[in-house]
């Protein structure tokens, strides 16, 4: 293995030397974030204006310091359908209360990982996955999973806490708990006891600990409101089942995660299903992956039809957040680092972990150009509404073949050909081949 010498260090320097922009650059660089650095107004610019196409949303939510973006773009989605239903004018599910089951629903998993594991040594590439523990962050599989299972509440119902929006320390002590647990539970497998007891035990604790940091949900509330019109509405003696089965029936079903992910080890045309450590135990996350074009069809196809699409990207690539943009060409990292050249094939960049889904939105708007092809989207985010556009943020085409990774579109927009891919028997990957939100 070849060692960095003196006289490469000397080569280095002499090359540099000739570069009369470093000073400028370095002193630009000393006191001055780079992203900010890198920003070119005129090329944001482009991006500026109304969309061809876009959809009436009822307000922007914030889910501050938590990984929730997955889960808040579900019921962003959901809310909309309410809202119409109700006639309502702004309105907001809670997402507390299903971040509480989804903390209790990753402890369950994670514990039946571990036994299911438990013959396995610690450095086994699956239980090394499984001792990393669980987060905030979920598909939209997962979010479905748990309304189907828990229904929603009103966020009235089940407010935030302050332990709900600032997760960082309670996901810290959770997973502490949960390692603590899996050694415990080996232990006992080893010694030939009751595994599924002494995982009922430490379950009990997680639920002690997510009542103290979230609050208990409520077993049953009121529903009061006026619709636009001002008429008052009673509905008493509600569960989050009932609630969601009363005003939402069916509004989760029929729908199909569409995957861009153009590396060797998942080819297009793709059916394909892993099991995610924040899945629920026996639940899996179901895709199909296809080309950017399709993607793209699919997601203009949708909102064509008068419905937000859920969507999965990469939110720390060339993204401006105080200006809410996200566009390669408007960040111009390159010539800021010496013509650095950064460029890499979307399935490269997967496939080395450079990027991956980080983030969850709902697309809810796009613009088409003279030739009738978009060439910019219109995003609701849940960063706030101080960032952005009071909270609305903008994509380039560019960025959504480059960064976009995954969008949630109704069954019936699929072509007869996507159709009969999910008609066949999907092939089974790890998790760790998964992309990651």
């Amino acid at each position: 293995m070849n060692e960095i010498t003196l006289e490469l260090l000397e080569r280095f320097r002499a090359q540099e030397a000739g570069r009369k922009e470093l000073k400028t650059l370095q002193a630009a660089m000393a006191k001055t974030e780079l992203k900010d650095l890198a920003f070119i107004p005129a090329a944001a610019a482009r991006l500026n204006g109304d969309f061809s196409l876009e959809l009436k949303t009822r307000g922007v939510t914030w889910q501050q310091k938590s990984g929730r973006c997955w889960l808040y773009a579900v019921l962003n989605i959901l809310r909309e359908k309410l809202s119409e239903t109700l006639g309502l004018d702004k309105f907001e599910l809670s997402a507390n209360y299903l971040s509480f089951y989804d903390k209790l629903e990753k402890a369950n998993n994670f514990l039946e990982l571990v036994i299911e594991n438990a013959h396995k040594p610690l450095n086994d590439r699956m239980m090394e996955y499984v001792l990393g523990g669980v987060g905030d962050g979920g598909y939209w599989d997962m979010a479905t999973d748990l309304v189907a299972k828990y229904g929603v509440v009103p966020a009235w119902v089940m407010p935030e806490t302050w332990q709900s929006t600032h997760t960082e320390k309670f996901l810290k002590l959770l997973n502490s708990l949960l390692r603590k647990d899996a050694m415990r539970l080996r232990a006992v497998i080893a010694a030939g006891g009751d595994a599924q007891a002494e995982k009922e035990a430490m379950l009990e604790e997680v639920y002690r600990m997510a009542c103290i940091a979230f609050g208990e949900p409520p077993k049953r509330f009121d529903f009061e409101y006026r619709d636009k019109d001002g008429v008052f509405h009673a509905e008493r003696g509600l569960s989050g089942r009932s609630f969601y089965e009363k005003y939402l029936p069916d509004a989760l079903d029929e729908y199909v995660t569409v995957t861009n992910h153009p590396t060797h080890g998942l080819p297009m045309n793709l059916y394909y299903v892993f099991h995610y450590m924040g899945n629920m135990a026996n639940r899996d996350v179901i895709n199909l992956n296809l080309s950017v074009e399709e993607m793209e069809e699919l997601t203009v196809k949708q909102l064509r039809d008068g419905e937000p699409v859920w969507f999965g990207c990469d939110s720390g690539a060339y993204g401006d957040r105080e200006k809410g943009v996200w566009d390669p060409e408007s960040l111009d990292y390159s010539g800021l680092l010496g013509g650095v050249d950064f460029s890499m094939s979307k399935g490269d960049r997967l496939e080395s972990h450079d990027s991956f889904a980080t983030h969850a939105m709902i697309f809810v708007g796009v613009n088409f150009d003279e030739d009738g092809r978009p060439d910019r989207w219109k995003i609701e985010n849940s960063w706030g509404e101080e960032v952005g556009k009071k909270g609305y943020f903008v994509c380039s085409e560019r960025y959504f073949r480059d960064f976009v990774y995954e969008v949630i579109v109704r069954k019936k927009h699929l072509t007869e050909a996507q159709r009969a891919l999910l008609a066949g028997e999907p092939r089974r990957i790890q998790p760790w081949e998964g992309d990651w939100l």
